[in-house]
């Protein structure tokens, strides 16, 4: 089937969540005030923390949230909804209020991410779009974020829009790639849209169309004298491609006054073309010519290449990176944690299960970071209930929610609250930074966990604690409901 219009996003919802709402509208539960929250189970590559991203476009689609004549036609010819139901559609909107930590965070497993609260109606219904917007792109910004520490200073580049799962992805994955800490990507879209900085060389489709690589060389250096660079390994990487490099390089660029740019080495052992191919430049008088590898690399290929003496400067990232495809889905999730009974009262609501990992935090809450007032450096995450607040002035007894005997008194801390308001029964009172400035506190918060967090393998797990009285609430429903 051909789409000959654009599709309306509203539309994303999973079909269970039409049915839903037209069974709150027809037992007069859509005005029912209820609480969801986002968090994540667990974290990709059991890494230590993954990085929040996606708000941007999150807010983009609620703020359009709206039913067309023809979606509403569909939906009828479905069958199985009430008259009332789709005229109710015709007026929708989101009236919810919505908090979220910011693009860039680092998160950890359980905690809120975002909370809606708002007729639950509307709450539910906005579940697949949060999720699906969100998922992706945090996803994405926590492989390149791994990326970009395995570089160790290097450049990464993200070089998968070809390999993405479509445009969207292409594009988004761009966005999130740079929140996580690349200098850029190969996405024009992503450039256009998002200031995210694109980066292009020539491909081997390039050197095989002229009849010798030197050739092909030439005309690409004559074209972008004051940007070359050229792919070397369409045939042989020492024997002719750095050799014809070299002699581009001195026979087009030097005369005029230009220094060559950099190589691409896609092919081949990397440590070992690379020290050679440093060694073939810095003898042919180009020591500030850069070498950039690909070909299908990630966070561990690069480690590993890197403790082996590589000589690489950039690395291009396409495939492993876009797709993610060591560990290719974020755990997100979207649960109800409070309802509005009878009395008007938000009564907080928990999920039990067979399996533990699917329990959810109950209640209205507030997620809190502490950081260490002399290093900067961040010692746990405290969620409270939402009336309670952290006295940064006083000490604060730290305790794990699953292993109660683990305490720990903290003092000359910052308590500092992550969630920001981004809705206002419906409005947006949220402006979302540029995404230059995500990554830099990206960044800036990324070096606020301590280095054992960061590890790849076995990382140190960072405590997402309770407070009292929230593990009070929490113990109190497991004690009722687990008869």
């Amino acid at each position: 089937m051909t789409i000959n219009k654009p599709y309306n996003l509203t539309m994303l919802a999973d079909f269970y969540e039409f049915k839903m709402a037209d069974g709150f509208l027809s037992c007069g539960m859509e005005n029912r005030i209820a609480c969801f929250d986002m968090f994540i189970r667990g974290i990709p590559d059991g890494g230590g923390f993954a990085i929040m991203a996606g708000l941007e476009q999150m807010v983009e689609h609620i703020k359009n949230l709206s039913f067309r004549e023809d979606d509403i036609e569909f939906l009828r010819s479905k069958k199985i909804f009430s008259e009332e139901f789709l005229s109710f559609l015709k007026n929708f909107k989101c009236s919810c209020d919505i908090f979220a930590v910011p693009e860039g965070t680092p998160i950890f497993p359980y905690e809120p991410i975002i909370t809606v609260k708002g007729p639950v109606i509307e709450a539910q219904f906005i579940e697949t779009l949060i999720l699906n917007t969100v998922n992706y792109q945090s996803l994405v910004a926590t492989k390149a974020n791994r990326i970009v520490r395995a570089a160790d200073g290097k450049g990464v580049l993200a070089f998968g829009s070809h390999r993405a799962h479509g445009s969207e992805a292409a594009l988004f994955g761009a966005r999130a790639s740079y929140i996580g800490g690349c200098m850029g990507s190969s996405c024009t879209l992503a450039d256009s849209e998002y200031a995210v900085p694109s980066y292009g060389v020539m491909a081997h489709s390039w050197v095989q169309l002229f009849d010798s690589e030197l050739e092909a060389f030439k005309v690409y250096a004559r074209k972008y004298p004051d940007n070359c660079t050229l792919l070397v390994d369409t045939y042989s990487t020492l024997k002719s491609g750095i050799p014809n490099a070299i002699e581009a390089f001195n026979e087009i660029l030097v005369p005029d006054g230009y220094r060559p740019k950099s190589i691409r080495i896609d092919s081949g052992d990397i440590t070992y073309l690379s020290k050679k191919a440093r060694r073939m430049l810095d003898d042919a008088g180009f020591p500030d010519c850069q070498i950039i590898a690909s070909n299908s690399l990630d966070e561990y290929i690069i480690r590993d290449i890197l403790i082996e003496g590589a000589k690489v400067d950039v690395f291009a990232v396409g495939d492993r990176l876009m797709t993610a495809q060591s560990d290719p889905i974020f755990s997100g999730v979207y649960k109800l944690s409070a309802i509005e009974n009878d009395q008007g009262v938000i009564a907080p609501k928990i999920k039990l299960s067979e399996n533990i990992t699917k329990l959810n935090v109950p209640g209205q809450k507030k997620l809190w970071r502490l950081f260490d007032r002399e290093s900067g450096k961040a010692i746990a995450d405290v969620i409270t209930l939402l009336e309670e607040e952290i006295n940064d002035n006083d000490e604060y007894e730290l305790f794990d929610p699953d292993h109660t005997w683990k305490r720990k008194i903290v003092s000359n801390f910052i308590a500092r609250p992550l969630q920001k308001q981004i809705f206002n029964k419906g409005v947006c009172v949220y402006d979302s930074p540029s995404v230059k400035d995500i990554r830099a506190y990206c960044e800036e918060q990324t070096d606020t966990l301590w280095h054992e967090t960061r590890r790849f393998e076995n990382p140190h797990k960072y405590y997402v604690d309770f407070s009292q009285k929230l593990w009070d609430v929490r113990q109190e429903l497991l004690n009722k409901y687990s008869r």
